[in-house]
């Protein structure tokens, strides 16, 4: 494996950077190009979830994917954080070729906060001010394949987690339009993988229920798996991520990863 650190240089980013995790290459092995996976962790945008970051990039390391982690910047105004990810994936898919990425399978990954920032470049990869804003001479640069979605923070109406939405508007209500996600699904949104749970007290399921009805709308391929029970922030739903007093399990929601990597496979 190969382990690299990046900064991302783009203004207001002195704290970013991209955490890189790259399966070895051979040209004697069968497979010579890989998904990429970026995962854009959870913490309701004021701080970066340890637990949903490099566990789950060795998860699908381990699935034969190349995977990176955004330690985007926290705390800041929309849209920081997503100018950041634009950046990151254009940034690998500069590289794709050195780094064995396959092309046509670089997905943005995001748990809860980091949910609504990988579908924020989701239904936004296109706008002229985001290329502009990562010196993008075209869309296709920062464009994400698919987006991958583990209980996502969506709306800012009535189920949003108003905590996340403090920090991105800034006190700006005016913004909470803009961030309200199931508003700006598009016909160019990327096909979604979304996983929720029935009890998640902390985002409700409508967050993702919603989304996947304008995708839905807008006739975007779709995966989507509720399942019956589970807290918010589970992460890899198992022991690699357990909380220290063994909450954050839940053993019928660990299935999550495998039905991914299938998913990825026929993007």
């Amino acid at each position: 494996m190969i382990y690299r650190e990046i900064p991302v240089q783009m203004k207001n980013s002195s704290h970013a950077s991209l955490i890189l995790y790259l399966q070895d290459y051979s040209p004697d092995m069968l497979v010579q190009s890989r998904p990429m996976v970026i995962l854009c962790p959870g913490g309701g945008y004021n701080h970066i979830s340890v637990r949903e970051g490099e566990s789950e990039a060795l998860q699908f390391l381990s699935m034969g994917c190349h995977a990176a982690v955004l330690r985007y910047t926290v705390c800041e105004k929309y849209p920081v954080q997503l100018t950041e990810l634009a950046y990151a994936v254009k940034y690998i898919r500069k590289h794709a070729e050195e780094w064995h990425i396959d092309h046509e399978r670089v997905v943005v990954q995001g748990s809860s906060a980091g949910g609504h920032l990988a579908a924020s470049l989701g239904v936004c990869w296109q706008e002229s001010w985001l290329l502009e804003a990562v010196g993008a001479v075209s869309a296709e640069e920062i464009k994400p394949n698919g987006q991958l979605l583990c209980y996502p923070v969506i709306t800012s109406g009535e189920f949003a987690h108003k905590g996340s939405f403090a920090i991105l508007t800034g006190g700006d209500e005016k913004l909470l339009e803009a961030l309200s996600l199931e508003k700006r699904v598009n016909q160019d949104t990327p096909p979604a993988f979304i996983w929720h749970t029935f009890t998640d007290a902390t985002v409700p399921v409508e967050n993702s229920l919603l989304f996947v009805s304008a995708l839905r709308r807008h006739n975007i391929s779709t995966e989507f798996h509720l399942y019956p029970k589970g807290q918010h922030g589970l992460a890899l739903a198992s022991p690699l991520t357990a909380g220290r007093e063994g909450s954050h399990m839940q053993k019928e929601c660990e299935s999550w990863t495998r039905l991914a990597r299938t998913w990825m496979e026929n993007l």
